[in-house]
């Protein structure tokens, strides 16, 4: 890994950890009185998502601007020049050790094993990027699902400031929520395996060697088989609230889910 990259990591996990410790409350608490008003564990999940909103823009529109503009790993896919994707990549890696430090420190009231495990897996494919510069496009391609992660967020806001699901501005994030996951995550699957399938069997595919292939195939498929569940009970939650279906077993469901750790959708 080069010098630029680990200053990107390091630089990445201080601003997310002062955007949290100091940022976050301050912009928080001047943008709706609420956020005072809420217990401890729930303003550091709070501060938390606020910076999982903000890693997820910065990253989102990064990356969008590198496949509509980087020709060079448009042209080549698995080892096209990585620069600009090594720095979003970067960005990343440090957000992700910035959130298995506050993990670690809250680990009573937000911690989880799962997204502890998804951690260090995302850092360790990652790895091969900063690395190895290998994989650039698929790598910056996958992360076009971080546009998806705002509207998630904003749903918790919502529940955590105790606003009515039949609220206007619930029910319309809710649909935004639906369509922009649906756009990021389901609808670009089709393009992301053509690309994929298109790279076997070349040059550039052997010289990854198994390791890497094996690591990025599985890893693939296991993100889109939990994209396309997800998808299906956002679908399902989204349809019984404009649709008004549910009533009290759903509320229910709903009250049961608040309390549950919502830290990394």
């Amino acid at each position: 890994m080069e010098t630029r990259e680990l200053t990107v990591v390091a630089g990445s996990f201080v601003g997310f950890q002062l955007l949290f410790s100091v940022a976050s409350p301050r912009l928080s608490s001047s943008i709706t009185p609420g956020y005072r008003r809420l217990p401890p564990a729930k303003l550091t999940e709070w501060n938390s998502r606020l910076v999982s909103t903000v890693h997820a823009l910065i990253v989102g529109f990064f990356c969008l601007y590198i496949l509509w503009f980087d020709d060079a790993v448009n042209a080549n896919p698995v080892w096209g020049d990585p620069n600009l994707v090594k720095l979003n990549v970067a960005i990343t890696c440090g957000y992700l050790i910035y959130d298995l430090v506050l993990l670690a420190c809250n680990w009573k009231t937000m911690g989880d094993s799962f997204f502890v495990c998804h951690h260090l897996a995302a850092l360790y494919a990652y790895g091969y990027v900063l690395t190895r510069g290998v994989l650039p496009y698929f790598a910056n391609f996958r992360l076009i699902s971080e546009l998806s992660t705002p509207f998630v967020n904003q749903r918790w806001f919502f529940e955590a400031l105790n606003y009515p699901r039949s609220h206007r501005m619930v029910v319309s994030n809710g649909v935004a929520m639906a369509v922009v996951f649906f756009l990021v995550r389901i609808a670009v699957m089709p393009s992301y395996w053509a690309s994929v399938f298109a790279t076997f069997g070349t040059p550039e595919f052997e010289r990854l060697g198994p390791g890497a292939q094996v690591a990025w195939i599985t890893s693939c498929i296991a993100l889109d088989v939990l994209n396309t569940i997800w998808m299906y009970k956002i679908a399902r939650g989204c349809y019984k609230v404009l649709t008004g279906r549910g009533g009290a077993k759903v509320k229910a469901a709903e009250e049961k889910k608040s309390s549950v750790n919502n830290h990394a959708d």
